[in-house]
């Protein structure tokens, strides 16, 4: 760590947008009127941004509309403590729309090929993702755990 409590690695901003790019799920956490939730989400990263679909009459959309601040965790499920890895975000979340939301679409149809090949998909899917928009997550801060390199190691990369 330097003295920003940041760490040196250049490496490691790299390392962590290839994690994103190999996991699939998000846990976005929101809050609202009706207090906090979390939601499990499928994202597309670009960097360390995340792009995200879903309804905006769901829970967690509607707390995006009360506050974008929002804070995220990337992990899969692990057996043993000594194997935690993830992602850790503080950021903030907003709707998009025109070319931003076309390439979210266009990045997120090369990771989900349902949403590539929306013209082949079930009718049941095309009627879904006619009523979805799309989001997207900045973070302010982010951090990589990794038990590997001992109990409790976590680095923020230097966004």
């Amino acid at each position: 760590m330097d003295m920003t409590g940041k760490s040196p690695d250049r490496d490691l901003g790299q390392r962590v947008a290839a994690y994103l790019r190999e996991h699939h799920v998000a846990t976005l956490a929101t809050v609202g009127g009706d207090g906090v939730w979390a939601a499990a989400v499928f994202y597309v990263n670009d960097g360390h941004t995340l792009y995200f679909l879903s309804s905006p009459t769901s829970r967690h959309c509607r707390n995006l509309a009360h506050s974008g601040r929002v804070a995220v965790t990337i992990q899969e499920d692990y057996a043993d403590w000594p194997d935690i890895k993830g992602v850790q975000i503080e950021g903030t979340a907003a709707e998009i729309s025109g070319t931003e939301e076309k390439q979210a679409r266009l990045l997120y149809g090369k990771k989900f090929a349902v949403v590539g090949m929306l013209a082949q998909a079930p009718a049941a899917i095309v009627k879904a993702m006619a009523k979805v928009r799309w989001y997207k997550v900045v973070p302010q801060h982010l951090y990589f755990i990794d038990n590997s390199a001992g109990f409790g190691h976590r680095d923020e990369v230097d966004l």
